[in-house]
């Protein structure tokens, strides 16, 4: 069985270390064969890094690396090109002078390589003299891939005195590719963001935006036949760790990691997480903590209204043509971070828009919590927990009521939406920060409960209804006694908790309406 290549962005290391490699090469040869210079735009930790190294062997003419792929017998391997590389993941850029530095260092580092002596001073001319004199060394003309070409910028949003000149220094740098072109084999480029700050989109105005482009939806991630076809292994060891049948396994981790979409038809699974999934066999939000940049987290510190990226919402195609640092607008920083995804195109007036969503659950469960730390009030863990506990083992509705009762009220206005999904997903996320072990979306022989939690000495089985409020009369149009019942004539009818009965089973059926609640819990036993 191939290994999981979690964190390895080295194509050569993949292919001789017998890892899984997802082949993407017919995107690269469509892009190698029919253009010149790209950019492309994806969140982190989505393979932009792997697709670089790919191309870069491919380039450098590593033929034995791609045995076996779409590409291997229609490349001319004859062909070859030098590569000039320019990685910025790895750097930390907490100053102007850190960003200038890596910049030459780097830049000293590929001259080494070719045995080139670059003699021009500043960062811009040394670059120059680069491309050109690898073009005049080797008579071809040059590859140059960069990764995450805006990473000096968007780590420094909060710090706008760094950002402002590093800002300087990259327009400068990226200004020589367009004087250079004649020397330009390919060009591809990859950030989160696309800044309209930046000359790189002014300068190279014949630069090929492929970030929304239904050619290369799936340019990374991992598509549905992916799964299939690089992960069945896998995929049979989570079904026995799961103990439910294959298709319900697939539809578990379509809800948690699916629904990545750059055209509102293709979608794809988040990598890492799926990953992760495979490798710790357990469902979790692997990608929120590695993979949130620091600006995501300053604009939910700093904005006034939370709804309008937590509730579907429609935006016209040039919203996301650039993004202006110096006036953040919230959705197109949610989307160019993956924390909103394409659902649906819709032409409106001819124009092109977008409907966006939250791509899936652990995404839509991990800004939810992220949004409850920046907003809620702090209390000590260790005893909130124990008297949730306390309350659930004695069957002390009334209690468990006013604790649940307490959290919803003091969830801001700004962050509440009235949808069932919404109030399964803050519940979930409060009782993980409270560290209880949580799952939604838990399946079943018969179906998926709401919500599982499990403690040393139970398992609680919980489902949640919601009712909106008639306008006229201030209350729910659904009863709270109708919801109850139904909720948990549904936990009885569907037998959610069969596969627990070697534990205490309880039940606790949760009613919503507006920002109010009403809960009953049930002894399964009984």
């Amino acid at each position: 069985m191939k290994k999981l290549p979690i964190g390895i962005q080295t194509f050569s290391e993949i292919r001789e270390e017998n890892y899984i490699y997802v082949d993407k090469t017919k995107y690269i040869y469509k892009l190698a064969t029919e253009g010149k210079v790209y950019f492309l735009s994806r969140p982190r930790r989505f393979g932009k890094s792997l697709l670089l190294s790919t191309i870069e062997n491919l380039f450098k003419g590593n033929k034995k690396l791609f045995k076996g792929l779409y590409i291997h017998d229609k490349w001319n391997w004859e062909k070859t090109n030098p590569v000039i590389k320019i990685d910025f993941t790895k750097g930390k850029f907490i100053s102007p002078e850190d960003l200038e530095d890596t910049l030459k260092d780097t830049l000293d580092e590929i001259a080494e390589n070719f045995q080139i002596e670059l003699k021009r001073r500043t960062t811009p001319n040394r670059f120059a003299e680069l491309i050109k004199k690898i073009r005049k060394k080797t008579n071809k003309p040059v590859v140059i891939l960069i990764d995450e070409y805006d990473k000096a910028i968007v780590d420094n949003i909060a710090k706008k005195n760094v950002l402002k000149n590093n800002q300087e220094i990259l327009k400068s740098f990226y200004d020589v590719l367009k004087g250079t072109d004649e020397y330009i084999k390919f060009l591809f480029i990859t950030g989160v963001s696309k800044f309209a700050n930046m000359s790189l989109f002014s300068s190279l105005n014949n630069l090929d935006d492929i970030t929304l482009n239904r050619n290369f939806a799936c340019i990374c991630g991992y598509t549905h036949q992916d799964l299939k076809n690089n992960f069945k292994p896998y995929l049979n060891n989570l079904k026995e760790e799961l103990s439910i049948p294959y298709d319900e396994t697939v539809e578990k981790i379509n809800y948690w990691y699916d629904g990545y979409s750059w055209d509102g038809k293709n979608k794809v699974y988040n990598p890492f997480s799926t990953l992760k999934l495979f490798n710790d066999k357990k469902f979790s939000n692997y990608w929120f903590g590695t993979a949130t940049p620091e600006f995501l987290i300053e604009v939910l510190k700093n904005s006034k209204d939370y709804k309008e990226v937590l509730k579907p919402i429609i935006v016209e195609e040039s919203h996301f043509m650039a993004f202006d640092y110096n006036n953040i607008d919230p959705i197109n920083i949610f989307f160019q971070t993956g924390y909103l995804t394409i659902v649906e195109e819709i032409i409106i007036n001819d124009i092109i828009h977008y409907k966006l969503e939250f791509p899936n659950f652990e995404v839509e469960k991990s800004l939810l919590t992220r949004l409850m730390d920046l907003n809620l009030y702090k209390e000590k863990i260790g005893v909130k927990k124990e008297k949730i506990i306390s309350y659930i083992e004695k069957m002390d509705n009334n209690n468990f009521q006013k604790e649940m009762k307490a959290f919803l009220a003091k969830i801001p206005s700004r962050i509440h939406i009235e949808q069932e999904y919404y109030y399964q997903s803050i519940f979930l996320a409060w009782l993980n920060a409270l560290s209880f072990e949580t799952e939604g979306e838990s399946p079943t022989n018969i179906g998926f409960t709401d919500m599982i939690l499990k403690e040393e000495g139970f398992v609680v089985v919980a489902e949640f209804k919601f009712s909106k409020i008639n306008p006229n009369t201030n209350i729910p149009v659904i009863s709270y006694d109708k919801m109850l019942k139904t909720a948990m004539d549904q936990i009885k009818d569907k037998k959610y908790y069969e596969k627990y009965l070697d534990k205490k089973i309880i039940a606790i059926a949760i009613a919503f309406a507006g920002k109010e609640l009403q809960t009953q819990i049930y002894n399964c036993e009984k």
